[in-house]
């Protein structure tokens, strides 16, 4: 019996999935007007979103709503939606509740079972529900007085705050108890389960076809290769293009490992002057983006009419889909990403993206399950569109040969003084500023350096990482002392949000 998440828009939409996932029930998202099969859900849960529920052209409850007759959980608009769909009053309050707030229990309800009376958890809303519709009853305030939680003690249990998100501290009990005790489901679902049905499913999608994949020696396109190569095998080949733009002699390591250690078809296509001609003179980054992207997928459609192929494998993961504004039709859109939205509008191949609804912890998992060596499972992010948005203005020959090297000496740094696996990500970002410096008795007038470091789990946020000083001092020492063209080094202590993780 599945969970199905309702999705409204929120950026958050996919946490939920994962949180339901993790506690070992199978979910699957869904769009509100998407039709779907009712007789397998073994529960709703309604999502947050942008909209307030009295505006006009405000998304509704499902059509296929009144034909589920199971335990639905309302979370944020997803409360505000079933009170106002069942008769109840949701207006604009005089009090915004946004981040960290304290709620107390009013009222006892197995969905609080085993959990404080007074708690923190994370709201994020203008609207509240000011009267509930006849029949509910009060289950939790917050401490200026809005209803956070209630219940018909029938069918629907509604929370005004966010328990997916870590920041709720007893949110994860707080699902776990409405699936369990609730609704009555087993937690019988896990990852490996994902791989088995993923690979039957590609199997049947890709059965007697010549695929195409997209790999880079990441860890999202990794995984991705080595799920569809367990499906199809032989009718794979996976395609490395050098577009100038990767990491220092990853050119040449990525081939070797993948080769050698998992046995995969590989063919490397040097494409390094195609694309810093098509991204000569340019600086905005979306246009960045959706050059790599378009020039990316012409490099790949050459090779796929060569190879006689049908579809294009891709390395996507949510958190790729989400800042395209792709996981649903209110999602508000942050960037593009190459493989999501920086695909060109026509195309020769169909796309298959077995990694999308899961997020990069999960993704990790998996590879460890498919028997990826370490040393690629734990490789930190890297962008699709690889150096050419941590050049912030236009990209160089010159300035990729700086940045190259300053990146490399901080990652060897980071594996040197045991921290390469304590971040989550770490890179150098080359700014198109130049500032006035001294080497020897001259002057000096040389490009300013960003180094970034961040902790994440699953990338949609991130906090910047306290990096030790003496750390910091001997990377900064290191470029500068070695690295021509650079005069100064800074770091950046962003979080994100507002920042998001790479600079473009």
């Amino acid at each position: 019996m599945k969970v199905i998440v309702v999705d409204y828009g929120s950026q958050y939409t996919q946490l939920i999935a994962r949180v339901i996932r993790e506690l070992g029930y199978y979910s699957q998202v869904v769009q509100y007007d998407e039709e779907i099969d009712t007789s397998e859900i073994g529960a709703v849960v309604l999502s947050g979103g942008p909209a307030s529920v009295y505006e006009e052209n405000a998304p509704k409850l499902p059509k296929w709503f009144d034909r589920y007759k199971g335990k639905v959980l309302g979370i944020c608009y997803g409360m505000q939606l079933v009170s106002h769909e069942l008769g109840g009053i949701v207006e604009r309050g005089e009090v915004a509740e946004y981040g960290r707030t304290e709620i107390e229990l009013v009222d006892a309800d197995l969905i609080f079972s085993q959990i404080e009376d007074k708690q923190t958890v994370w709201m994020s809303h203008g609207d509240h529900v000011k009267k509930l519709p006849m029949g509910f009853r009060v289950l939790a305030k917050s401490k200026d007085g809005i209803i956070a939680a209630a219940t018909d003690d029938k069918r629907f249990w509604l929370l005004q705050f966010h328990p997916e998100v870590r920041h709720t501290v007893r949110g994860r009990e707080i699902i776990g108890n409405f699936l369990s005790k609730i609704c009555g489901l087993s937690a019988n679902w896990n990852l490996e389960d994902f791989i088995k049905q993923k690979i039957e499913e590609l199997k049947i999608q890709l059965s007697g076809k010549k695929v195409i994949a997209a790999l880079s020696g990441g860890v999202d396109s990794s995984v991705a290769c080595v799920l569809v190569h367990r499906a199809i095998g032989g009718n794979l080949l996976n395609v490395f293009v050098d577009h100038g733009l990767l990491r220092k002699n990853e050119e040449n390591e990525v081939p070797r490992v993948f080769k050698q250690m998992l046995g995969l078809n590989l063919v490397k296509i040097d494409a390094r002057e195609l694309f810093l001609e098509k991204l000569k003179g340019v600086t905005d980054p979306e246009r960045k983006r959706k050059i790599i992207g378009e020039q990316f997928i012409r490099v790949f459609e050459k090779q796929a009419q060569d190879y006689g192929a049908t579809h294009l494998v891709q390395g996507t993961i949510y958190s790729d889909v989400i800042e395209s504004a792709h996981s649903g039709k209110r999602t508000a859109a942050i960037k593009s990403h190459h493989n999501v939205g920086g695909l060109p509008e026509r195309m020769n191949l169909e796309i298959v993206e077995p990694l999308r609804n899961l997020f990069k912890d999960e993704v990790r998992i998996v590879g460890e399950i498919l028997g990826i060596p370490r040393s690629i499972i734990h490789r930190q992010p890297f962008p699709g569109p690889g150096l050419g948005v941590r050049i912030v203005g236009e990209i160089t020959q010159e300035k990729l040969a700086i940045l190259k090297e300053a990146d490399s000496i901080f990652i060897d740094t980071l594996k040197e003084t045991g921290w390469y696996e304590k971040t989550w990500q770490a890179f150098a970002v080359l700014l198109p500023v130049r500032s006035v410096g001294v080497r020897g008795d001259q002057r000096a007038y040389d490009y300013v350096l960003a180094l970034r470091s961040v902790d994440s789990v699953e990338g949609m946020t991130a906090d910047w990482s306290r990096l030790p000083h003496e750390v910091l001092d001997l990377v900064s020492r290191r470029i500068l002392n070695t690295v021509k063209g650079i005069g100064r080094v800074v770091y950046d202590i962003s979080s994100k949000p507002p920042a998001t993780i790479e600079w473009e």
